[in-house]
């Protein structure tokens, strides 16, 4: 920045809150996917010394938006253009994102048209910060296609998950020669993964997600620092994705995940002070997840953790049992987040309890939550089927 190179070390934020723990743990920058609260964030990462990506939200074809209503592109531009100016000028401002993942699920390549018109209309009124859009992937369809109807953009972002172990070949493929940004990367999505017979995605533990986290991010993203100018990890927050700890690096009561820690790793070249538990199994009657788990309604059965802490702290086991959920939502779309089943469990717990199957037939995850004293917590879950 100012004539210094600069290497971005963000993450993606949806909560105010998390943002100083941002700072905290060595990012220098942030990303947003909207203007909403964009002064709050933009005011808050200037007192913490953090630069921001601007998310512009851009109608989605998938959600009904039509590129083909002139219209309806014209007032988007025009309620773009108000946001623009309002924040313009904030000095945290570092990049502004226009549209998120507008690839995914999209048919009309009129909204390459919208994306540049955009771009032209920030250019026109604040010369000073530079503007991409995100790409779901990255392939040379549209690589050719936005050098095409975008070429105001000044370089193109893209989110990978699984594929990120691969970011150096996908690059090559696509022709892609500019700089590049990646703008969301992180645990393996839950359409990238094994199920169960009945449809139940298998999630990676929070220890395995965070070993991931660490490869990904040194073998294909600061690999390719040449070209790839820095990174989002997702998300440093939480939100419910087909589970309530799919993607977040923080669990809905705010405790740190292990992906914190090896993120902290990767930014500093240090552990923090305080790490998370670590998982190494988990067992439902002996059987993991990949077993297609089945059990009777109102029996009782036996689950089991093996977990350690790096710091020999004292470790608190939480178990829930949650309805699994029936969304179909994709790439990200707000999801309701199913019911939590009381009274399964006897009211003290350890590493090993013994619970009762619910009473209704249907899909339904075990959850465990591995705590210590710092606000740490490990999770893992597994998917069974309760029948009649």
């Amino acid at each position: 920045m100012n004539e210094e190179p600069f290497y971005i070390k963000g993450a993606g934020a949806i909560d105010k809150s998390k943002i100083g723990t941002l700072a905290k743990h060595g990012a220098n920058a942030l990303r947003t996917w909207s203007t909403y609260y964009g002064m709050e964030f933009l005011d808050q990462a200037q007192e913490l010394g953090l630069k921001v990506m601007i998310g512009i939200w851009v109608g989605l074809e998938r959600n009904g938006f039509d590129y083909n209503d002139e219209e309806a592109v014209r007032e988007q531009l025009e309620n773009i253009r108000k946001r623009v100016i309002e924040l313009k000028n904030h000095p945290a401002l570092m990049i502004w994102g226009i549209g998120n993942e507008l690839n995914h699920h999209s048919e009309n390549p009129k909204v390459w048209d919208a994306v540049n018109d955009i771009s032209e209309m920030i250019h026109e009124l604040d010369p000073h910060h530079l503007t991409t859009t995100s790409l779901a992937g990255i392939n040379k369809k549209y690589v050719d296609l936005i050098g095409n109807r975008a070429p105001d953009l000044d370089f193109l972002s893209v989110q990978l998950y699984a594929p990120i172990d691969i970011l150096p070949e996908l690059i090559t493929k696509s022709n892609y020669k500019g700089p590049l940004l990646v703008t969301e990367w992180g645990a393996t999505g839950y359409w990238e993964v094994d199920k169960t017979e009945w449809g139940a995605p298998l999630e990676n533990n929070s220890s395995v997600k965070a070993d991931l986290y660490l490869s990904r991010y040194q073998n294909s993203i600061v690999s390719q620092s040449q070209q790839v100018m820095g990174s989002f990890a997702f998300l440093w927050g939480q939100k419910q994705e087909r589970t309530p700890t799919w993607f977040g690096m923080y669990m809905p009561d705010g405790n740190e995940t292990e992906s914190v820690d090896v993120m902290h790793y990767a930014w500093n070249g240090e552990w923090p002070k305080n790490r998370t538990p670590r998982l190494h199994d988990f067992t439902l009657e002996g059987q993991r997840a990949i077993n297609n788990i089945k059990l009777k309604a109102g029996d009782t059965y036996n689950a089991q953790v093996e977990a350690t802490d790096p710091d020999n702290d004292k470790l608190i086991f939480r178990w829930e049992i949650m309805r699994e959920s029936e969304s179909q939502k994709t790439g990200g779309d707000a999801e309701y987040i199913p019911e939590t089943i009381s009274g399964l469990f006897p009211e003290q717990t350890d590493s090993s309890t013994s619970f009762l199957a619910p009473s209704k037939p249907g899909a339904y995850r075990l959850f465990i939550y591995v705590e210590d004293d710092y606000l740490h917590t490990a999770h893992a879950n597994i998917p069974f089927y309760v029948e009649d």
